[in-house]
């Protein structure tokens, strides 16, 4: 009994880790964007940038807030700024009501994620935590995976890749229908409320510090192959956009199969040693990116990358709320800050692509933050 009470009240969870996962449309948009307005590198990578800036502001607000209303409410609150984020583009197109809703998508997402894996760990044992992650950052993963293909759909059936958003809103409708009906005891959060220089305090906290480094390079990475992968093909193929937009579902395909892989083996075998061939896989994808040139190898690359980067947040996160059990609130917050790396990485990457003439100075970006989870890798825990 005890086992389908958990089943039912995972099934919105999971549902909202889907809807977490609309964050990643931003990659296709982008691109879209940039061909409906003639935008440069430099201009357009604005857009994932604003997304992934309000990681910065309201990541650790969410924490706090979290101490105030409780995780399921800040959830629900996520939802429905999303649900917000998604009405915009169909009221109004243009280059600052996308600005705008990008920016209300990166706000929901900031205060979905915050709040989305502690209310997880209300739910599942401290055994099972890493694993769950995963498994909802597998749904997260199908919901990624599908943008790009439902955006070129619409493209080619109705004229217009923008149908996208009433598809996605309506989900997010859904979960807010769903989590709102189930009824989740929520521990650990009861007591005095930390401060902002107490959160900020906790990265004094080596383990901390650094997992915070790792999730900005992951996601720096995320945001920067779903942006970039569309252009490489475009510049070393000389394929059009709706073509070419598939190279991000490859990617998030990948992202999806490791994440279910995932699931399985972080249950059985150790967070550390699969952390270690994730990498090893990203290294071997953006090193085959740098010299191969048709269809099939970049795919290839791609799809490691995507298998590669697919586990590495979940680790990070659950092994940095074990750390400071006490404080999963004010971690999480802490570390889902470190996803304003999906602003600065863009940035400096379409700085670079433009001054090089070339996605080799985006490739040349991304591979820092591949070399740093190298190194990070001897910092985990063998769990």
């Amino acid at each position: 009994m005890k086992e389908k009470n958990i089943f039912f009240k995972l099934i919105p969870i999971m549902l909202a880790f889907f809807v977490m996962g609309f964050v990643d449309l931003v990659g296709i948009a982008t691109n879209y964007v940039k061909a409906d307005f003639d935008l440069s590198d430099t201009l357009a990578n604005l857009f994932p940038s604003m997304v992934f800036f309000w990681f910065l502001i309201f990541s650790v607000p969410t924490g706090i807030l979290m101490n105030r209303i409780g995780r399921r409410k800040t959830v629900l609150l996520s939802l429905a700024v999303t649900a917000v984020s998604l009405v915009l583009p169909l009221i109004s197109y243009s280059f600052i009501s996308m600005l705008i809703s990008f920016s209300l998508l990166g706000i929901g997402n900031a205060l979905m994620q915050t709040s989305l894996n502690p209310l997880l760990s209300n739910i599942v044992s401290n055994e099972r935590l890493a694993s769950s992650m995963t498994f909802g950052q597998f749904v997260k993963a199908i919901a990624s995976f599908l943008a790009p293909i439902i955006a070129a759909w619409a493209a080619a059936s109705f004229g217009d890749w923008k149908f996208l958003f009433p598809i996605f809103m309506a989900i997010a409708v859904l979960a807010i229908l769903g989590l709102s009906t189930v009824e989740i005891k929520e521990q650990d959060e009861k007591g005095e409320t930390s401060t902002f220089a107490q959160c900020f305090a906790l990265l004094g906290d080596k383990m901390i510090f650094l997992s915070f480094l790792g999730i900005m390079c992951h996601v720096g990475i995320d945001v920067g192959v779903n942006v970039t992968a569309p252009k490489i093909l475009i510049e070393r193929l000389d394929m059009d956009l709706s073509a070419a937009g598939y190279a991000t579902s490859v990617y998030f395909l990948f992202r999806t199969i490791g994440c279910l892989l995932g699931t399985f083996i972080l249950a059985k075998f150790s967070s550390r040693l699969f952390f270690l061939v994730s990498v090893v896989a990203m290294v071997l994808g953006f090193g085959g990116l740098f010299f191969l040139g048709d269809l099939t190898s970049i795919y290839v690359c791609i799809g490691l990358i995507g298998f590669g980067n697919s586990n590495i947040f979940p680790i990070i996160m659950s092994q940095a709320l074990l750390n400071r059990p006490d404080k999963k609130n004010e971690v999480s917050g802490l570390l889902i800050m470190g996803l304003f790396g999906g602003t600065i990485f863009p940035l400096i990457m379409g700085i670079a692509s433009d001054a090089m003439q070339t996605q080799v100075g985006a490739l040349i970006v991304m591979s820092f933050g591949v070399l740093y989870l190298f190194a990070f890798t001897g910092k985990l825990k063998n769990t």
